[in-house]
């Protein structure tokens, strides 16, 4: 082999070509020996979630309705309806959040609009749509004390349905009575009259003055076979004085008690009681509506005859009101259908200080009120039955409303 310098250049020319190519193509990866293309677009960071969820259906109407973003916020949103109407809400002051503020409507769908915008600052549009259940029937019902109206301290409220409810339990789970001051109270089931209704009452009279608020959630609440409630209701009312009737029949007489003091006692004819139909039945009767003239029928006996000053006692027929028939016989002997008899001039001064709610004791006579004598007689069932008619533990008791035979006279 020659050792002449000119022999070698070529080789270290050659090397160096090999050294720039491998140069050349380290010089073309990423880096992280990954593809040697352009890095992939992620897409826009912010995510919508709807409550609920996107196509969604048979959604109760009463439920939470809203939409949130993560990693972002709302910039535009509204919830319409098959009409395009808008249904009202607000957006949450962060604005990650929007909820709706009204009840939707039954069997509707809802549609979803607006745009999100990430943390990226990449639009997202916020598109969804749900659809709501469709009852067999809604079920209105109504409550018996009105918003400010002031009752007597044996008022019970009332709640009454248009249909039969078979979620009892349910039912009275969303029902609220809130007192001040605090009375102890309970709810209880009563037979069906043209529709399930339950009452409460406290256990013992109200306190004078006390401030009532009930609620009743029953919008969107299933009542079973197939019905809903048709809508929420709310009352607040408040109990006037203390006003009680006694009326003990052998005395012929009937005293009114206001606030523990006597401001009337009248002398009164009470049901004859030779038979069971004129007997005026003893026990706590309550108030329940007046009129300053009403038509009075006990056929075969009478037809629309004209009374005066009449406030209904019981839904059985029993007043006590204006009789100049029986004015011998007041405060000295019975005589009366059943009803209470006083003259015109006392029943009309007892007529306007008579409350929906008043209690009304009649003692001494032959047969008790019960369930065969109409609506109110919740007074009648003590304490520890009434709290066996509740709903809340899923057992109901029922309370008879098979008439009671007639006692011996006393």
């Amino acid at each position: 082999m020659s050792n002449r310098p000119g022999i070698r250049r070529p080789v270290a020319v050659v090397s160096a070509v090999l050294l720039v190519v491998v140069a050349l193509v380290a010089g073309c990866g990423n880096g992280n020996g990954g593809d040697t293309g352009t890095p992939r677009d992620s897409g826009p960071v912010a995510k919508v979630t709807f409550t609920p969820a996107n196509a969604a259906e048979k959604v109760n109407p009463a439920a939470p309705v809203s939409v949130t973003v993560a990693d972002g916020a709302i910039d535009q949103v509204a919830l319409t309806n098959a009409n395009g109407k808008q249904v009202a809400g607000e957006l949450s002051p962060d604005k990650r959040s929007y909820k709706t503020t009204e009840a939707l409507g039954y069997g509707a769908t809802y549609t979803w609009s607006g745009t999100a915008v990430g943390t990226d600052r990449k639009p997202v549009p916020i598109e969804g749509k749900f659809s709501t259940l469709a009852p067999k029937n809604t079920v209105p019902a109504t409550l018996n004390i009105a918003d400010n109206q002031e009752v007597g301290i044996a008022a019970p409220i009332i709640l009454q349905f248009k249909a039969s409810v078979q979620n009892k339990a349910e039912v009275e789970k969303a029902l609220s009575v809130t007192t001040d001051p605090p009375t102890e109270g309970a709810w209880a089931w009563f037979p069906d009259d043209n529709g399930s209704r339950v009452h409460w009452r406290p256990k013992n009279y109200w306190a004078p003055g006390t401030a009532v608020h009930v609620s009743a959630k029953l919008y969107g609440l299933d009542l079973g076979g197939g019905n809903y409630g048709y809508s929420d209701l709310t009352t607040d009312f408040r109990i006037g004085r203390s006003q009680i009737v006694k009326a003990n029949a052998p005395s012929h007489r009937m005293q009114v008690v206001r606030d523990g003091g006597t401001v009337f006692d009248f002398a009164v004819s009470y049901g004859e009681g030779n038979e069971p139909r004129n007997v005026t039945r003893s026990g706590l009767h309550v108030v329940t509506e007046k009129y300053e003239d009403f038509m009075m029928s006990n056929p075969p006996y009478y037809t629309n005859v004209r009374e005066r000053w009449a406030v209904r006692i019981s839904n059985n027929g029993e007043f006590i009101h204006a009789n100049p028939e029986s004015l011998s016989a007041q405060g000295s002997s019975n005589v009366t259908n059943g009803c209470i008899n006083l003259s015109p001039a006392d029943a009309q001064a007892y007529f306007p200080t008579a409350l929906y709610g008043d209690p009304v004791e009649v003692t001494g006579t032959s047969i008790p009120l019960s369930a065969a004598d109409g609506d109110l007689y919740d007074w009648t069932i003590d304490w520890a039955t009434w709290k066996t008619m509740s709903a809340a533990d899923g057992s109901t008791s029922v309370v008879s409303a098979t008439p009671v035979a007639p006692a011996p006279p006393r």
